[in-house]
């Protein structure tokens, strides 16, 4: 089954099924098929509505508008950590960027210039770094938030493929988060770059950022942008959300060496909650 399942992601239009996905994820009307979905959505993936701001289905006005839900006040404290879990979901892996290298799965690894589009300078930024890699189901809350205090100072969209990003194709499809449509976010911390990278997936309708709405999916060629200049720089703090997915996909960080430490509790399939302690400062 799992080759099968590959087999059909290689074979199917990958845009083209994610693209009317989001076209149909978008509609306002008819208000009973809307509603239908999302209630149907609810069920399947048993998503606790009692931690919306919203937690009444049917005032959403369309699934986007549902998938992409705000939190309530007070649902997800932050901890006094240094560095926080920048979303819901559950780790995929982690570990230190050995060689250029992140760990993917069953003996499959990507290179940190491969993930950042190229970028040979900025790779070498997090040699002998740490990266994590956070997967965000479908019943997750899909906002993405800020792990640490940061400056942006860049984003790059890449464009590439729309494999699924779960289990299964992450231990069948080599340089999988290297290959798929993602935004890299380079910030400046108070203890040197971080990158964020928002991986695409299949069916997913788009990635936005609080700071220039939707990123993906813009024409099919990459686009780096230059925040350093800006008249008004983007700064965000600790927990500040930064972007969201419409539908689900991936968050992989990456840090610099000698500056941080994972919490020991962490491990390949560990569950995450946005705010929580992720890691500490060396």
């Amino acid at each position: 089954m799992d080759k099968i399942f590959i087999l059909f992601q290689n074979i199917v239009p990958q845009h083209l099924l994610s693209r009317c996905t989001g076209f149909l994820a978008g509609l306002r009307s008819p208000q009973w098929l809307k509603n239908w979905l999302i209630q149907q959505f609810i069920r399947h993936f048993n998503v606790d509505m009692s931690e919306a701001a919203e937690p009444d289905y049917t005032r959403y006005v369309c699934f986007n508008d549902f998938f992409t839900r705000p939190l309530r006040d007070g649902a997800r404290p932050l901890a006094s950590a240094d560095i926080l879990c920048p979303a819901d979901g559950a780790i995929s892996q982690l570990g230190e960027i050995a060689n250029g290298l992140l760990f993917q799965a069953k003996g499959r690894y990507f290179s940190a210039e491969d993930l950042l589009g190229g970028d040979e300078a900025r790779a070498a930024q997090f040699q002998g770094g740490q990266f994590a890699t956070i997967y965000l189901s479908p019943k997750d809350y899909h906002r993405v938030h800020m792990p640490v205090a940061g400056r942006l100072t860049g984003t790059c969209y890449i464009p590439g493929q729309l494999f699924s990003v779960n289990g299964v194709t992450a231990e069948n499809v080599d340089r999988l988060f290297a290959r798929n449509e993602r935004l890299v976010c380079y910030f400046d911390t108070a203890h040197g770059p971080m990158a964020m990278v928002l991986v695409g997936a299949m069916v997913v309708a788009g990635i936005e950022t609080v700071w220039s709405g939707q990123v993906a999916p813009p024409p099919k060629t990459p686009v780096s942008v230059d925040y350093l200049n800006l008249p008004e720089p983007v700064e965000l703090a600790k927990g500040d959300e930064m972007g969201r997915f419409m539908l689900g996909s991936t968050v992989i960080l990456l840090f610099p060496e000698g500056v941080m430490d994972f919490d020991e509790r962490y491990l390949a399939g560990t569950s995450t909650r946005m705010g929580e302690a992720l890691a500490s400062y060396q």
